[in-house]
């Protein structure tokens, strides 16, 4: 797949449509995760990182190391943005979740 790709000049096309999706999926799992789980589940997306790198360091083919290697990026990143979506409800921004106790993050 990846030879077909690249010999038709979409390989980088390929990669920047599925790292927009990819970046793009990640907003509503933020603001669902916070609401659930509250910040705690911050550890799940580092965890989800650590394997995402180490799956984009064994993989051989271009596509899937570079789509792993943005995955675990952007799990990273979530892991600060699950911080601020706390701040965004506390602002009134989003709403909190009545079922969990406030205080409890």
């Amino acid at each position: 797949m990846t030879e077909f790709l690249q010999s038709h000049g979409l390989l980088g096309l390929t990669i920047g449509l599925f790292t927009f999706l990819i970046i793009g999926l990640f907003h509503p799992i933020v603001v669902k995760c916070h609401y659930y789980f509250g910040t705690g589940c911050r550890w799940w997306f580092l965890v989800a990182g650590l394997a995402a790198c180490a799956g984009s360091v064994l993989v051989r083919d271009v596509i899937w190391s570079t789509l792993l290697g943005v995955l675990a990026f952007t799990c990273f990143w979530t892991i600060r943005e699950i911080s601020e979506q706390q701040e965004r409800v506390e602002r009134g921004w989003f709403p909190a979740n009545p079922k969990r106790p406030v205080g409890k993050k």
